[in-house]
């Protein structure tokens, strides 16, 4: 199916899809977590912000989100028409650099079994904030995770997503630059919604920050959501695009351009890692906002 501008994406709900889940399961099996040496088209590594700039409310948004895009007709289509027709995904929360939950393990997935099966498993759980933003600490799990990939992947891809700078841990810029050598792609989804603690911890230009920053590799690009009524259609856009290897705005993209139209005109970017930069970009910019707040505090505000 090919997308068209402004087109509206039903969500499903999630009692559905523990049903679908359950009724899938027991047609056809489990999702394999094991399968060494299996050819794949992409280990792609899902890593998700759960710091505690983000509300409950936000964070069950994002599981479910992201349970809704990887049980989706879409995601599925898009694994069929791969040449082995299957995926390695593998999923963890992350914050601080000390905190990494493992949410999914390495597990195939090449049918509609599979993909309601690891949906179950994320709406089963529920996401616990926690402190501090690492970037590179989350690039760091996912590089090692990729390090110990059990499938022979045509691609290596991690898919970040994030409503802050990093502001703990190494800088970003350092460990971005090592997955690139490594041949791992980086792509983002910088969450620049107003609500929440976000806005006292976040930066006006968190896509900019993500672009110049975060992402890397070859095809990377970066999905930034305003609004959580986006964050549905967004992550499915993503997972589409990261699982068919394609670029922003290519012919092939199932979105077709790189900016859709939304309804009250405004348009969501799709934005490639690609760029001539005019101007140097601060990407400590978090590291020192993080410290000027400390100082302000310990200062006692004087």
């Amino acid at each position: 199916m090919r997308w068209r501008a402004g087109a509206v994406v039903r969500s499903i709900p999630a009692a559905a899809l523990l049903l679908a889940a359950g009724l899938a399961l027991a047609a056809q099996g489990p999702a394999r977590a094991q399968a060494a040496g299996e050819p794949v088209d992409v280990a792609l590594v899902l890593a998700i912000d759960v710091s505690r700039s983000m509300s409950r409310e936000e964070l069950a948004i994002q599981r479910r989100g992201y349970a809704e895009a990887i049980a989706s007709r879409e995601v599925l289509q898009a694994i069929d028409y791969g040449p082995h027709g299957r995926i390695g995904l593998a999923i963890f929360e992350w914050a601080g650099d000390f905190h990494a939950r493992e949410l999914l393990p390495w597990t195939i997935i090449e049918s509609e079994a599979d993909a309601q099966a690891v949906a179950a498993r994320l709406l089963e759980g529920e996401s616990i904030g926690q402190s501090r933003t690492s970037i590179s600490g989350a690039l760091l799990r996912g590089m090692a995770l990729l390090k110990t990939v059990p499938y022979q992947a045509e691609r290596r891809v991690i898919d970040v997503s994030g409503d802050g700078p990093n502001n703990q841990g190494q800088p970003v810029t350092g460990l971005r630059d090592a997955a690139v050598d490594r041949g791992i792609t980086i792509n983002g989804l910088p969450l620049m919604t107003s609500d929440g603690f976000a806005q006292y911890f976040g930066i006006s230009d968190l896509d900019e920050y993500y672009r110049r920053c975060v992402i890397g590799g070859p095809g990377a690009f970066v999905v930034p959501v305003h609004e959580w009524t986006e964050f549905p259609e967004a992550v499915r856009r993503k997972l589409v695009m990261e699982i068919g290897g394609l670029a922003p705005g290519s012919p092939d993209d199932p979105w077709h351009e790189p900016w859709r139209q939304r309804e009250d005109g405004t348009r969501q970017p799709v934005v490639p890692a690609q760029f001539a930069a005019a101007e140097p970009y601060d990407c400590l910019v978090g590291e020192k906002m993080w410290r000027n707040r400390r100082d302000l505090f310990y200062d006692g505000g004087r």
